[in-house]
């Protein structure tokens, strides 16, 4: 399993949505600048409000690690009661965690970024998010279902869409994961959000489509996101979101957040459409 070095907090820019303020209120200049950065303490801060703010869902730094385990001894989660799965998302998950891969980003010292990725040809190319490698900002590899660790290439980048493409060698044997056609993704679908949360390689969670074109914005760059409640968490960005026919409708890219306390339930993901056409681009300019 691979070493996660960023448990816990989201790191990253801050995202916000263009129509509020960062306190809740009605933007009257959506083009304002970036969000406020204040600690949770700042005067007018209100909890509904706080989801608006929206977080890189990779997680950076080693720091971060004893956070999570303070936070495991010390909160008690209450009891909660899960819906049935569909027996077709069952199906699904089989299809699509042998496409799904660890991405890590190391520095050289001793610090890195991590996230997922997933198989989208047989030519090895695989997608994930553009801010996990800024993030990490060193040498790229990928850990395979199968627990090897391989080198991974970066065959493009693109920071406006935050996608990237990495290759990684033919022996890795990924199984190409299918897109769902643009345009087909429902509101209300059930949904698997696939990915290394945390570091937990394989991990699967279901949700459903909560809301279509959802804007939020990342730095200054706004974005048309597909909206879901399957819990994403810091290392799930990158990861495919995957309906129940197991055809991927979107790259996991960012989380609701209350004062940066992780997933509550409000994940965003790039839609497959954007995915498609960006990946596109890339693997025909780099290969």
């Amino acid at each position: 399993m691979a070493v996660q070095t960023g448990l816990g907090e989201p790191r990253g820019p801050w995202f916000v949505s263009p129509e509020l303020d960062p306190d809740g209120r009605p933007r009257g200049d959506v083009s304002a600048s970036g969000p406020d950065r204040r600690g949770p303490d700042a005067p007018g801060r209100l909890l509904a409000a706080a989801a608006a703010v929206v977080a890189l869902s990779a997680g950076a730094g080693a720091v971060a690690g004893g956070w999570v385990a303070n936070l495991d001894e010390t909160t008690e989660s209450p009891a909660a009661t899960a819906a049935p799965v569909p027996a077709e998302l069952v199906t699904a998950a089989e299809r699509t965690v042998p496409g799904v891969v660890s991405v890590l980003v190391g520095d050289g010292r001793g610090r890195g970024a991590t996230g997922s990725g997933f198989a989208v040809d047989d030519q090895q190319h695989i997608i994930t998010n553009d801010h996990i490698l800024a993030r990490g900002g060193g040498v790229v590899a990928v850990e395979l279902p199968d627990g090897r660790r391989v080198p991974a290439q970066v065959v493009g980048r693109e920071p406006r869409s935050d996608l990237a493409v990495l290759r990684v060698p033919a022996s890795a044997g990924l199984a190409p994961l299918p897109l769902a056609k643009p345009g087909s993704t429902r509101v209300g679908e059930p949904v698997l959000a696939v990915g290394s949360p945390l570091g937990l390689s394989g991990t699967v969670t279901a949700g459903i489509v909560s809301a279509l074109d959802r804007q939020v914005r990342l730095g200054d760059n706004r974005h048309t996101a597909v909206q879901t409640d399957a819990s994403i968490n810091p290392g799930n960005s990158g990861g495919p979101l995957v309906n129940a026919r197991g055809e991927v409708v979107g790259v996991n890219t960012a989380i609701a957040t209350i004062d940066g306390n992780g997933s509550i339930g409000i994940g965003f993901a790039i839609p497959i459409d954007q995915v498609q056409q960006t990946a596109d681009t890339i693997i025909g300019r780099g290969g």
